[in-house]
């Protein structure tokens, strides 16, 4: 791990700067005339979109002025199956089935079972094969529209995979790989050919129809790399750059560094976790932003910026003027960092009440969301 702040598509830590990120990644600032867009488009903002949780872009205005056109695009997204699901995972997943949903629009997720088997020591293509079937039903249980969504697993469409991967990879040389991921000469060749799996996806529609059809990526901001060299490379194949659109981190439990780790089970809450142990992790691992004692705290107030329960609140309340009046009576002195936790708590036991009703649902599903490949 580098010193200091670090985010890659491997290692987030540290406190992230977002406008750092923006100018070193090259990325857009969502603006206002972006949000009127999309707004006139959907009918509706999502609160990620009102709230700034999801906050970059590349290209986002080409994508909604060829829908506006009548040039449908197609969304791209996935999951590296290595660990168990946790909340954060859930963020980029909601808003894409919004999108799919509000622009009836099909979904190609990508399940790339051979990278963190590539990049982890630890991890054999058996672990990975129960991580993989584990982290399917969370997506299912999304709700995502099987008819419109098309699972990807690398290894199990290798034959439809492999051939465009390999038109990526001819154009891609080792010294961009190096700069863009930080590689040695100790990384394996696999690593270095894993950004040519993930940028199939991006084209894949379009190279299998025969027709142009743009691309939309929602993702976390730290994946912008793999994105960034398909956007390079993916014109020189006669291919539309993928336009993407960012998110930032949910952070974890213990405060605003970094991003919430599968890793470190104190710091997260997985889709399997029970209410009581929501309970007990969020009473007692959620970093506050309130005071030292309650007469302190009602008469100076709680920080709603760095308190976690209230930044997760953001995330996960639906509705503005309820979380406007956490925020203010929080901010006041009004509401105690207990209430505030125990806000959340209600919140994540019935939103993880629905997700598990509907991942194991998700068991019997599974195959009507593989694609089916032709050849």
């Amino acid at each position: 791990m580098a010193n200091g702040p670090s985010v890659t598509p491997w290692d987030v830590s540290g406190t992230v700067n977002y406008d750092k990120l923006v100018k070193e990644f090259g990325v857009e600032r969502i603006d206002s005339a972006i949000l009127r867009q999309i707004e006139r488009a959907a009918g509706e903002l999502h609160p990620f979109l009102r709230r700034g949780v999801f906050f970059s872009h590349r290209d986002m205005n080409w994508v909604m002025n060829e829908y506006e056109k009548g040039n449908k695009f197609f969304l791209y997204t996935g999951r590296s199956p290595s660990d168990a699901v946790h909340i954060g995972h859930l963020v980029p997943w909601m808003f894409t089935k919004w999108i799919q949903d509000r622009f009836n629009v099909d979904l190609w997720f990508q399940f790339p079972d051979e990278e963190k088997f590539l990049f982890k020591d630890s991890l054999d293509f058996k672990k990975v094969g129960h991580f993989l079937q584990e982290n399917m039903l969370d997506v299912i249980a999304i709700g995502f529209d099987p008819k419109r969504t098309k699972f990807l697993v690398d290894t199990l469409h290798a034959n439809l995979m492999y051939k465009p991967a390999c038109e990526v990879a001819k154009r891609i040389t080792l010294s961009t790989i190096k700069a863009s991921f930080g590689f040695d000469d100790s990384a394996n060749i696999g690593q270095a050919f894993y950004t040519a799996m993930q940028s199939v996806p991006a084209f894949l529609p379009s190279y299998l129809s025969g027709r142009t059809i743009p691309c939309l990526i929602p993702h976390a901001i730290d994946q912008d790399p793999h994105f960034r060299i398909a956007r390079d490379v993916l014109p020189k194949l006669g291919f539309p750059k993928p336009a993407s659109i960012h998110s930032v981190f949910l952070p974890p439990l213990s405060g605003a560094a970094g991003k919430m780790s599968s890793s470190i089970p104190t710091g997260a809450i997985y889709t399997t976790d029970s209410a009581k142990a929501v309970q007990e992790k969020v009473m007692k691992h959620a970093f506050s932003g309130g005071q030292p004692t309650v007469k302190e705290h009602r008469e100076k107030g709680g920080n709603p910026e760095v308190d976690v329960p209230y930044q997760w609140l953001r995330f996960f309340e639906e509705d503005d003027d309820k979380l406007k009046k956490i925020h203010d009576d929080y901010q006041s002195g009004k509401m105690l960092t207990g209430e505030i936790k125990q806000v959340l708590v209600d919140l994540l036991v019935r939103l993880l009440e629905r997700h598990q009703a509907a991942r194991a649902e998700a068991e019997d599903k599974v195959n009507d969301y593989i694609f089916k490949c032709q050849e």
